[in-house]
């Protein structure tokens, strides 16, 4: 949540605003939970823009992004040539329970799969904690007489059996279907058979088939991935449909959806399988992080996308972000390829409240876009990091806001001074420990991705993005002794960026439980041939290829890269490196498993580069701001600094959709690409 933007923001990245684009026309439009942002891209030059998100229909704060970003370029909607879009409405619909009414059909004896779960307990000591209820409920589980083994079929799938199971899934009139049956990862005979039949007999349903969605072993996991896939698939088809047909009344293409993955697909494709773009959203900034740490760093950087709502923190290591194929959404497992992110409720929109013991706490409660922090003037009453940050003088008062809202500098004072009489402290102490506890929440979300998983933070430089998270980037980096900031120019947009150079990706996974003697060339061949197989490609993609192993005996793998022909000896060493250097040892003379391949195939976006940095010397001038409790003088450079203009700290760099705050102690440079990098005193950039 940023208060210095508007409707018609234009970041042109040229001495002279062209009066109409030149050349392939990129569009990135990413949905927040408060601000929905908009990035042209025409040859050399950017142009951004934000609107107010509307959660009720996303799509229509998508359009009003799309026309504010197109009048600040001066460019028609037939001008742009792709347009990618991230959006929140599948995390939505799950975390607010407004999926599909969806029914699970699986194997007879295994239709309580999603409530027996792992039978562990979600929290070890608050014993009456229970799951989140399934989103297939009892009543609508259908049993199929059928039964595959590891070993091949041991219970036959009879048409009559067939027609039965249509019969009550004609019965239960749901709006969409999951289908898992036991071992269809090793041979999905039955479960295909069982999916074309459904399909012909109930051609306007969706189904979701665990071979399709996730063809690998882990029968829970499957389960819930391809039940999360039926609950969310309509409502997103709905609305890429509802947006494809407005962007064609504006003359603008079918967007390409970004994926969790990190890469995008077309509408159909994204509509047909809604839990592969389940973090739509967060993956955009991820990708665009990458970018700009291979631009203005070293490549390795801790990216830190603090929005209205919340901040994702990731690892980008070579330029690109972290993934994984397993996290939970809501306490429900995906098993998908996802960028590695972590999420804590510290937006600019977040709360800060009093609780029951006296602390301080902020969020994870957020005034969102409607009403707002207290200082948008809509109808906020409570105290945000925002109205915190206007009080403490890092926010210019004046600055206007997307949607033409008026801002309000008394509702702000208002909300923190009754917290701050709650608390039995002043308002500007207030202000500042909201400041500093929004901080530590984004803190111990890094330790997570860092500390936690023995990487050290120290090495990486820190990338704050979204509209409020370089206004707390050095603190965040001076805690966990990080002694370089990259703050790119558009970062308040940086996640519709991302999108705007985002490849074209398609993933798929196989199980093939290799050991042994079949640990061989020939076996390893065969297994990534028939990965090979369901995953659809187009000519001249980049294939990627990973394995993952473990020792025979353990419950988990690890991922290691290699060739789509690799020696397994040179494989079974990579992963044995792998395993020391994460858990500290190796077992040579432990026999080693292939579990699973994994293939991706990515058509990266050609000949895409970042334009360099404006030349133009920037509005300068002078405020109060408060830094240690106490007021004094800072410099404000507003607008987008110049190429080679070093400042020393404390200073506020007002850039188009964000303010970075540089306190005393550290120099700031503007690089060749106009990035603001920040560095330690006696650091060097």
């Amino acid at each position: 949540m940023q208060a210095a933007s508007s409707t018609r923001r234009s970041s042109s990245w040229s001495p002279e605003r062209p009066a109409r684009c030149n050349g392939p026309v990129l569009l990135g439009v990413d949905v927040g939970g408060t601000f929905t942002d908009a990035v042209l891209v025409d040859g050399g030059r950017i142009h951004t823009a934000k609107a107010p998100s509307t959660p009720d229909d996303q799509s229509r704060g998508v359009l009003a992004a799309i026309a504010a970003v197109l009048d600040a370029a001066a460019a028609r909607p037939d001008a742009i040539t792709r347009f990618a879009h991230g959006m929140t409405v599948g995390t939505n619909a799950l975390l607010e329970r407004r999926g599909a009414k969806t029914a699970l059909i699986a194997t007879a004896g295994f239709t309580d799969l999603l409530e027996i779960a792992r039978q562990d307990r979600p929290s070890l000591y608050r014993l009456c904690e229970d799951r989140p209820a399934p989103l297939a409920p009892p009543e609508l589980r259908v049993a199929v007489r059928e039964r595959v083994g590891p070993d091949g079929v041991v219970d036959p799938l009879t048409d009559t059996e067939i027609e039965r199971v249509g019969d009550e899934v004609g019965r239960l009139e749901p709006e969409a279907v999951a289908i898992c049956l036991l071992f269809s990862f090793a041979d999905p005979t039955h479960e295909r058979r069982l999916a074309a039949a459904l399909r012909r007999r109930f051609p306007d349903l969706h189904f979701s088939v665990s071979s399709e969605v996730l063809p690998r072993f882990r029968e829970y996991e499957r389960c819930a991935t391809t039940t999360l896939d039926a609950y969310l698939s309509p409502l997103l088809g709905g609305y890429l449909r509802r947006l494809g047909e407005r962007c064609a009344g504006l003359g603008v293409p079918e967007p390409l959806v970004m994926q969790s993955s990190g890469g995008v697909t077309d509408a159909t494709r994204a509509a047909a399988g809604g839990a592969w773009s389940v973090l739509s959203g967060p993956a955009g900034g991820a990708v665009g992080a990458g970018l700009l740490a291979q631009a203005s760093g070293g490549g390795d950087a801790l990216g830190l996308d603090m929005g209205g709502t919340s901040c994702d923190v990731c690892v980008v290591e070579g330029g690109r972000a972290g993934r994984t194929e397993t996290r939970e959404l809501d306490r429900r497992p995906i098993q998908l390829p996802m960028v590695d992110l972590h999420t804590v409720g510290a937006g600019g929109g977040s709360i800060a409240w009093r609780d029951r013991v006296g602390a301080l706490r902020v969020g994870p409660r957020s005034a969102g876009a409607e009403p707002g922090p207290a200082w948008y003037g809509k109808g906020g009453t409570e105290p945000t990091v925002t109205d915190a940050n206007l009080l403490l003088g890092y926010l210019d008062p004046q600055a206007g806001l997307a949607g033409g809202i008026t801002l309000d500098r008394n509702t702000a004072e208002a909300a923190v001074a009754e917290l701050a009489e709650r608390l039995g402290i002043g308002m500007l102490e207030a202000a500042a420990g909201i400041h500093e506890v929004a901080t530590q929440e984004m803190i111990r979300a890094l330790r997570v991705i860092t500390v936690e998983r023995g990487v050290d933070p120290r090495r990486f430089d820190l990338l704050p993005f979204g509209g409020a998270g370089p206004l707390h980037a050095t603190a965040i980096a001076t805690e966990l002794g990080i002694d370089r900031v990259i703050c790119p120019r558009s970062g308040g947009v940086l996640s519709a960026l991302g999108l705007v150079c985002a490849e074209r990706r398609r993933d798929t996974t196989r199980t093939v439980m290799l050991a042994g003697d079949e640990l061989t060339a020939g076996g390893i061949a065969a297994a990534v041939e028939s990965t090979l197989e369901g995953l659809e490609r187009e000519e001249g993609a980049k294939l990627e290829t990973i394995y993952e192993l473990r020792y025979r005996g353990q419950s988990f793998e690890l991922p290691v890269d290699g060739p789509l022909d690799p020696d397994p000896a040179t494989l079974i060493e990579a992963f044995a490196a792998e395993h020391e250097r994460r858990y500290g040892y190796r077992e040579d003379s432990a026999e080693v498993e292939l579990v699973n391949v994994r293939l991706a195939a990515r058509e990266p976006l050609a000949d895409f580069e970042l334009p360099a940095g404006s030349r133009e010397e920037p509005r300068r001038s002078r405020r109060t701001a408060v830094f240690a409790g106490a007021p004094g003088a800072i410099e404000v450079i507003a607008g987008e600094p110049p190429v080679g203009l070093v400042a020393d700290g404390p200073c506020v760099f007002e850039l188009p959709e964000t303010t970075f705050l540089v306190p005393r102690g550290w120099r700031a440079e503007v690089d060749g690409l106009g990035t603001i990098v920040a560095t330690r005193e006696g650091r060097t950039a």
